[in-house]
């Protein structure tokens, strides 16, 4: 993960490259909470794939990119 200021930095950064994913650190924010926020619960189960899927789909996340294996 990179942070960066703004589009033009990452074009500059990515000197021609093709540039993946790109999100802000709003949305970045929300992606973590989502997540991660049942982690320290005492019954806290690992998230299915389709679970996962749904938190990127609820979020806006699709795509390719932001598809799971």
């Amino acid at each position: 993960m990179n942070l960066f200021r703004s589009e033009e930095h990452i074009a500059r950064w990515l000197g021609g490259r093709d540039p993946g994913a790109t999100i802000s650190v709003v949305k970045l924010s929300e992606l973590a909470r989502a997540w991660w926020d049942d982690r320290l619960s005492p019954a806290w189960v690992p998230h299915t794939r389709e679970q996962n899927m749904a938190i990127l789909y609820r979020l806006g996340l699709t795509g390719d990119f932001w598809e799971l294996a």
